[in-house]
């Protein structure tokens, strides 16, 4: 009689369990939350992040694409080199350059790469404020505003950057080499040297209808004889 009593004693004890073994292998519904709670925030910021790239709806133009060798040993590695133009066609533009062994993650590297780098452009409309001439190597851009309703006249990377850039209505020249790269580059470089017509006139100690382009003071004058 008194094996028999000992006997499930030993069982339901040690191999069985209790309830509190349960509960502390199981884990408490604390640890859940706050593994939960670390995993949903990780994936709300990517999820904003993206909500936000696809709301500004940028403009993206691959410009070039090229390929490139590196010389190593036991031979070459070739490559590809992008270049890819991404504005949001009010006033900001970027450059981006990648290079990978295929052309889809060259063009993803250069995009990425452009979209981190924008910078704001003085505009003035849908045209530049004045006239600009730049430098990039061997390349060299002029840029000339024109009245509304000419259009773009230019070409190439030079036609990409100003549009990606909002610039509906310029006249352009490039003057120098004709490498792609460095005819975006140029382009950009000279969207940067814009200045706005207040900032001209404060340089100059001019007024700033005098500095503005002469359709846009047609219009103002036209504007202040009617209210008079």
């Amino acid at each position: 009689m008194a094996d028999e009593q000992k006997k499930p004693a030993r069982g339901g004890g040690k191999r069985g369990g209790g309830p509190g073994d349960k509960q502390r292998s199981g884990g408490g519904p604390g640890d859940k939350q706050r593994g939960g709670e670390n995993r949903d925030g990780g994936r709300d910021r990517q999820g904003d992040r993206r909500d936000r790239e696809e709301k500004e709806e940028l403009d993206e133009r691959v410009v070039d694409i090229a390929r490139v060798a590196k010389v190593i040993k036991g031979g070459r590695r070739f490559a590809f080199r992008t270049v890819v133009v991404v504005g949001d066609n009010k006033g900001r533009v970027g450059i981006g350059i990648g290079k990978a062994r295929g052309v889809p993650d060259a063009i993803r590297k250069s995009t990425d790469r452009a979209k981190r780098q924008l910078h704001k452009v003085n505009l003035s409309g849908t045209t530049i404020p004045h006239l600009v001439v730049a430098r990039y190597g061997g390349a060299k851009v002029l840029l000339r505003p024109a009245a509304p309703g000419t259009g773009v006249i230019a070409g190439g990377g030079v036609r990409a950057v100003l549009e990606a850039a909002g610039v509906r209505d310029i006249l352009t020249k490039s003057q120098g080499s004709g490498n792609l790269l460095n005819v975006a580059m140029a382009t950009l470089t000279a969207l940067q040297m814009l200045r706005s017509p207040e900032e001209l006139a404060a340089m100059r100690g001019k007024d700033v209808n005098d500095v503005r382009p002469f359709w846009e003071r047609k219009k103002r004058e036209v504007v202040s004889n009617e209210q008079q």
